[in-house]
């Protein structure tokens, strides 16, 4: 399709001249798209298309109002193709119900709060005093890190150091600076130096967001856009309320130490959005058991004078098997340290684990570890110690090689009876002489200690790691797999399932126990609690964090009434995916307090108690309600920043109370009550809102503290109604990483493909909780689908196209008209469902291919139906219109002639009947006709092989073909039919689950059944079971009305009908059709088998021209 073609004026306008070059020519469909999209754009601005009030005296109903909402991202950077693809289900689903003609809300906002923003500010600063302004990098070779002292080798003279290039420095070069991160993102070295005031990002960034969005061609109502933040007054006393109100409220929030992530360079918790890495992670609490330690060789002697106060410390998660220790194991080349801790005690573990501990308040000086003594591992190989609760009065250090140091404490208690790992490490120690010499390990530190057994399991016996390795034949220590599988089995059915054998609680179950011996041991100060993180947590200040007591505010998630009031909201709302549903239900199980303050960064002070901020995940819980009143306040400023009529110091907690909780009006109230009243009404029109959309991974935070906060501050009737969660989108089947280079910003992706067809790609990459995939090849492609579409409207529209005019009666006709009210309703139904990748299916694709098979069958353009053709450009236009607005608005007013914006413009009304189906069906059904009838022509005019030495036989040709039609299914087909008929149920399209016995039962028992069967009783079973499951699955894809006994349409009528069209297509002389009954089939040509034919299956009958005479 030239774009130099007359008649096809939007295509001319954009065709190349002369003297333009062939890369501009290349890029003319995607730039004929953006220009369509740069006028839609600005129509839609013009006409105010996407701004929205509440009507007065009208209450708002499902039916007549639609408010969704997608969670601000944060404006730390540009927006980028994974923001787009979450933003677009929302897009797509606030462009259909405002096609359906509801009220329509979808605001946008931009978060701001918390550390991201603040520690990319002082990052920048402090490589701008480091290294100039603008910076001179050093090169990744003189990236170095400088040595510590400790790090002379034997052999080095004093004072010079063997240094090594850093890990990050290696991979990345001069990547790892924020000066670059900028640069990457387009802005001038000049500029850059603003960035190290934090609030210039907050000034920044967010217009920039603004743009990429409107560029996508959201319909977003930006007078009700804001900014988050203290720079922000109005949002800032919004937030002020929402803290109040829970504080006022008093059981939802306590100040408390507790145990948190927390990043001791910023000091202060790191909640998820505060992390580079580890997001989710949470703090693991142990038992942290104190081995005294007995003797002292080696480098230990110069702790000797502190006997009695040293101890070796092993966290566990089970200290109920304390009972049964043997030994304890270290690694023998980790590095181990003795540290003092504030009651004079000293504690040996791996440094990460003192870290961690100087910060639970056991140290003299919080986050402060005083190390007496560095040493290796092997240092304690033979150690004799005392273990609390052990019934061997002396147990030894044993090295095992698998000893992490970076989870726990680098000592490991060993309980060989419920430890597989333990048992094995120890049977490989007896087994092994060699082994033993190797570390030095003498015989008396190892084979007089035998398995102790502490806990009875009813599957397992009183040994449970022994029984469980006898079984899995595990040979070794090094059997990780099976030794994984052992570790599963052994630890469940040990909790659930195990009986104490031994201690002060003989005969209770282990879940009674565990608790009371953790308890009795911390009171004996024989152990104390420990926590760490789960997993390596990083900073977004680039250090490794810890888990620290602070004392700070914490949000009481999982309080039992709470709990029962967010499980309800959760019950009544709609969540498109079970497995949604199953991860909120893990979440709640899990989730428990939530520090809600923070020390530093940007974002809100608490009310009460100024010395902390809310963090940035509990600012951002209730503000969907400040939405629908935002344009009110801030009168379109995002910033909060002009002259309002609405002074923010006047928006007080009274002022709140009224618009959202239904309070009184407020005495000496400064905001007219004309704007209160106003603001009342947004609100009570548009909440709750309909529907949030979300990455999945805010399933384990933001969108349960969202249902948490609703049900705690207002009624029932407020609480979300709708949260559609999906995957993280790939590009090209890759993680998207910045790193790697595979990563677009939303602009870019816009300036590369357009709006478009960058849309119709996000559609297409799926709408599950898997990972989606944009595909760069969709991208392209639907700029030429696009294009070619818009042309062929274009030529097919214009005057004088030469369509057929008239009554629209023809097979063809009635076929593709039908096709069309299928695709209506098929497509809405998805648009409803959300399920946006079917409704490009059905709305666009399918719909495309009806068109063109519609043309193929009418014998081209001119045999096509002109009030059909407009039908099909319009009904397209409309079911695309969510998801390619701006050459669809192009369509509308200027190809199809109508007035106002196509995106204030109604859906289609699907006018579907069972004569709409038929002819569905019927259409496909000569489609496929065809398509075997092709093969079959082939195969009959297929020349044999000739035999060696044999010139090959010429062959005749197929001039007519006869189709012989059976009407309905008898016999054993019928019976077959009777009984999947029963047992099928047409709502979920299931059958019984016995239904294959059913059938067979049946034919069993009915004689007729074998009688009508070619080879009688014997061949049954085999014709019959391939017939049924073919109809099963026939059924499951389409519908109950495939066990019929008679085809919901005129099977015989339809051949005959377009009898001209079949011998067209497959180059016939002549093609005809009768019913197997018609006395003309008792002649049928020799081979016809007729009694083969079946309804919809049609026995065929070739004639031939005899070969050519050789």
């Amino acid at each position: 399709f030239g774009c130099e073609q007359e008649g096809c004026a939007t295509f001319a306008q954009h065709s190349p001249t002369s003297d333009q070059k062939m890369a501009q020519h290349n890029t003319a469909k995607r730039d004929l798209l953006i220009d369509l999209q740069s006028a839609a754009q600005k129509k839609w601005e013009d006409t105010g298309a996407f701004q929205d009030d509440a009507p007065e005296g009208v209450a708002s109903t499902t039916e007549n109002k639609f408010f969704g909402n997608f969670p601000y991202p944060y404006m730390n950077g540009l927006l980028h193709l994974g923001h787009g693809f979450s933003l677009s289900k929302l897009e797509f689903a606030a462009a259909y119900h405002r096609m359906q003609g509801k009220h329509v809300l979808f605001p946008f906002g931009f978060h701001c709060t918390g550390m991201p923003i603040k520690a990319a500010a002082d990052k920048l600063d402090r490589e701008c005093i480091k290294f100039g302004v603008p910076p001179q990098f050093p090169s990744a070779d003189e990236l170095v890190d400088e040595p510590k002292e400790e790090e002379v080798k034997p052999g080095l003279e004093p004072g010079k150091f063997k240094g090594k290039k850093s890990k990050v420095a290696a991979k990345t070069g001069t990547e790892i600076y924020q000066w670059n991160i900028l640069q990457k993102s387009g802005i001038p070295d000049e500029e850059i130096i603003q960035f190290r005031e934090p609030t210039h990002w907050l000034s920044y960034f967010p217009p920039l967001g603004k743009r990429d969005v409107t560029l996508m061609g959201c319909g977003v109502d930006w007078r009700r856009s804001f900014i988050t933040t203290s720079w922000n007054p109005y949002y800032d006393a919004f937030v002020r309320w929402h803290m109040n109100t829970l504080y006022k409220l008093g059981n939802y929030l306590v100040k408390d130490k507790r145990f948190t992530v927390y990043s001791p360079l910023d000091g202060q918790p790191c909640a998820d959005h505060d992390r580079a890495s580890g997001e989710g992670v949470g703090a693991q609490e142990y038992v942290l058991i104190k081995m005294e330690v007995l003797e002292f060789g080696g480098k230990l002697s110069a702790l000797e004078d502190r006997k009695g106060q040293v101890f070796l410390c092993a966290a566990t998660l089970r200290a109920e098997t304390m009972y049964g220790q043997t030994n304890y194991w270290v690694l023998p080349d980790g590095d181990y340290g003795a540290y003092e801790m504030a009651n004079g005690e000293v504690f040996i573990m791996a440094p990460r684990a003192a870290r961690n501990i100087s910060f639970q308040d056991k140290t003299a000086e919080y986050g402060k570890s005083v190390c007496l003594l560095e040493f290796k591992g092997s240092e304690l190989i033979g150690c004799p110690a005392k273990s609390p609760l052990a019934f061997n009065p002396v147990i030894f250090g044993l090295p095992m090689l698998t000893v992490l140091m970076t989870k726990g404490t680098g000592v490991v208690t060993s309980v060989p009876s419920d430890s597989p790992d333990d048992y094995m490490a120890m049977l490989d120690l007896k087994k092994k002489p060699a082994m033993r010499e190797k570390f030095g390990v003498k015989d008396e530190w190892i084979m007089p200690f035998e398995v102790i057994p502490i806990i009875h399991i009813p599957e397992f016996g009183d040994t449970s790691a022994v029984k469980v390795c006898e079984d899995l034949k595990i040979q070794s220590q090094n059997d990780r797999a099976k030794l994984d599988e052992a570790k599963g089995l052994t630890y469940m059915k040990g909790f659930y399932e195990g009986v104490m054998l031994v201690g002060n609680h003989k005969g209770k179950p282990v879940q009674e126990a565990k608790p009371l011996v953790r308890e009795e041991m911390i009171q004996a100060g024989q152990a104390l609690l420990y926590s760490e993180p789960e997993k390596k947590v990083m900073s977004r200040s680039g250090e490794e964090c810890v888990v620290a007591l602070t004392d700070q505010w914490y949000l009481l998630y999982g309080e039992e009434e709470w709990l029962a009031k967010a499980k309800e909201c959760l019950g009544g709302m709609e969540l498109y995916s079970p497995e949604n549903l199953r991860q909120f239900d893990i979440t709640m199980g899990w989730l428990r307090q939530w520090a809600l303050s923070r020390s530093f960064g940007l974002g809100t002070r608490l009310p009460w108690d100024k010395e902390f901020l809310v963090e940035s995940l509990s600012d951002s819980t209730i503000y969907m309600a400040y939405y629908t009143i935002a344009h009110v306040l801030q009168e379109g400023d995002m910033f909060g920043k002009g002259d309002h009529l609405i002074k923010a110091e006047d928006v007080t907690d009274a002022v709140f109370d009224h618009i959202f909780l239904d309070k009184p009006c407020p005495e000496a109230c400064n905001v007219p009550k004309e704007k209160l009243d106003l603001m009342r009404r947004e609100f009570n029109f548009w909440y709750p809102f309909d529907l949030r959309v979300s990455g999945k991974d805010l399933i384990q935070n933001h969108l349960t503290f969202t249902v948490y906060n609703h049900t705690a501050i207002f009624p029932k009737k407020l609480w979300p109604r709708s949260f559609r969660c999906n995957g993280h989108l790939m590009l090209n089947n890759e993680k998207m990483s910045k790193s790697t280079g595979n990563f677009k910003t939303l602009k870019q992706a816009i300036e590369e493909y357009s709006a478009d067809a960058m849309r119709i790609s996000l559609a297409d990459a799926g709408d599950g909780l898997d990972d989606a995939n944009f595909v760069e090849a969709t991208a392209n492609a639907s700029i030429l689908r696009l294009t070619k579409e818009l042309q062929w409207i274009e030529e097919h529209l214009a005057p004088g196209a030469g369509l057929r005019e008239g009554t629209a009666d023809t097979f063809p006709d009635r076929v593709f008209a039908a096709e069309i009210e299928m695709a209506i309703q098929t497509t809405i139904m998805h648009y409803e469902a959300l399920n946006f990748r079917e409704a490009l299916k059905y709305g666009w694709y399918d719909l495309q291919t009806a068109r063109d098979t519609y043309r193929l069958v009418c014998g081209g353009d001119k045999g096509m139906h002109l009030g059909l053709v407009q039908r099909f450009a319009e009904v397209q236009c409309l079911l695309m219109g969510p998801i390619t607005p701006h050459t669809c608005e192009h369509i509308w007013a200027n190809l199809l002639n109508k007035t106002g914006p196509l995106v204030r413009a109604r859906m289609p009304v699907a006018v579907v009947t069972p004569e709409h189906a038929n002819l569905q069906m019927a259409g496909k059904y000569l489609q496929d006709l065809i398509s075997d009838l092709r093969k079959m022509v082939a195969k009959v005019e297929q020349p044999k092989k000739p035999k060696k030495g044999e010139t090959a036989l010429p062959v005749a040709k197929v001039t007519g073909a006869t189709m012989y039609v059976k009407e309905t299914f008898t016999g054993w087909h019928r019976l077959c039919l009777s009984v999947l008929s029963s047992c099928f149920d047409s709502k979920t399209r299931e059958f019984a689950s016995d239904v294959d016995r059913q059938v067979l039962d049946a034919l069993a028992q009915d004689p007729e059944a074998a009688a009508s069967c070619e080879g009688g009783e014997k061949m049954l079973k085999k014709f019959a079971m391939p017939f049924v499951q073919f109809k099963k699955a026939e059924a499951v894809s389409v519908g109950a009305h495939v066990l019929q006994e008679r085809l919901p349409f005129d099977e015989l009528a339809t051949l005959l009908e377009n009898a001209e069209f079949v011998r067209q297509q497959l180059n016939l002389e002549s093609f005809t059709a009768c019913l197997t009954t018609a006395p003309e089939a008792a002649n049928a040509p020799e081979g016809t088998k007729v009694s083969d034919a079946l309804p919809g299956k049609p026995a065929p009958g070739f004639t031939s021209a005899p070969p050519p005479a050789q």
